[in-house]
């Protein structure tokens, strides 16, 4: 006669699961299926904004903070800082030196509104914000790199670049504007290229801004209602959220590529006033300007700033 199985008691296998961590365990699973949907059945020109992404938006992508900061606090941190600013300025003035820093990011990372804060007391006859358009037709039958030569700093000024020669690392291959092939080779010569940069003095920072996946979709649908807002939303912008792992694989493959020898540097972002307050700080930092106000500049926030293999390590799993 065939025996029935015996299940394992929990002396043989461990205690078995209780009836309440299972049905924890079954909540959370229904609550990601139901994250999930909402996420696959996002519209950016929806009426309302699904409220369950709304309430995953601030945590989402393992942002390590549920606290906002005070308003009132962050202004007088930023207020500060720009002072900082200034003083870097003159520096760079005086020294003659030359200063470029590369924005790339997430859409709707908050890129411009970094950008703003930093320039937004310079003297602009020093500072540059370069945001190109795509190529034209000759700039298109030049070398790659071309037309960003013709923007980079000049003696005692500072150069911007809202986005910049990565485009050819994640948009432009995840939109199908370039092939894998014109990828690969820029990936090859981009480090030779910023060594040149280097060597010739250009102090070069790359800044990379990230944002969970809710909270993309959050701040795009809000530019979409927000008729002072829509311009700022472009084809790209409207293709991110089905592209999503796409461009976080190229996001891995370009900094895995270009670490060296420039390092970049990778902002969470999804609180705005803690990411634009420690991009200025990782700037100020690391710059030997006179006068600098080591308590006001103080380190930037280990816990969103991370250099790139960190940020790489973090998303490994």
């Amino acid at each position: 006669m065939t025996k029935k199985p015996v299940p394992a008691s929990p002396a043989a296998g461990g205690k078995a699961p209780s009836k309440k961590k299972a049905a924890q365990e079954s909540k959370a699973g229904r609550m990601d299926a139901e994250l999930a949907a909402s996420i696959a059945a996002f519209a950016v020109d929806a009426p309302v904004l699904d409220p369950l992404i709304a309430a995953h938006a601030y945590g989402s992508g393992a942002y390590p903070y549920s606290d906002r900061p005070k308003r009132k606090a962050y202004e007088k941190e930023l207020h500060g800082l720009q002072i900082e600013l200034l003083k870097l300025q003159e520096w760079v003035k005086a020294q003659h030196e030359r200063v470029a820093i590369v924005f790339e990011g997430r859409d709707a990372a908050g890129k411009g509104g970094t950008i703003h804060r930093l320039v937004q007391h310079l003297n602009p006859r020093f500072v540059r914000v370069v945001a190109l358009d795509k190529p034209t037709d000759a700039e298109a039958g030049q070398w790659y790199f071309q037309r960003y030569i013709a923007h980079l700093p000049q003696r005692g000024e500072i150069a911007i670049f809202d986005r910049s020669w990565y485009n050819r690392a994640v948009i432009e291959p995840v939109m199908g504007f370039c092939t894998p092939a014109q990828t690969a080779h820029f990936l090859t010569q981009v480090p030779t290229f910023e060594k040149m940069l280097v060597d010739d003095g250009i102090r070069l920072f790359k800044i990379w801004l990230d944002i969970g996946r809710e909270m993309q979709l959050m701040r795009l649908h809000e530019r979409h209602q927000d008729p002072l807002k829509r311009w700022k939303l472009s084809p790209v912008d409207f293709a991110a959220p089905s592209r999503w792992e796409a461009i976080s694989a190229h996001r891995n493959a370009m900094i895995e590529a270009s670490q060296s020898p420039v390092p970049w540097s990778a902002v969470l972002a999804n609180d705005k006033m803690r990411a634009r307050l420690g991009v200025i700080r990782q700037i100020l930092a690391q710059i030997p300007y006179d006068g600098r106000d080591d308590g006001i500049v103080g380190i930037p926030d280990p816990a969103i700033v991370l250099d790139g293999r960190t940020f790489l390590a973090r998303h490994a799993g």
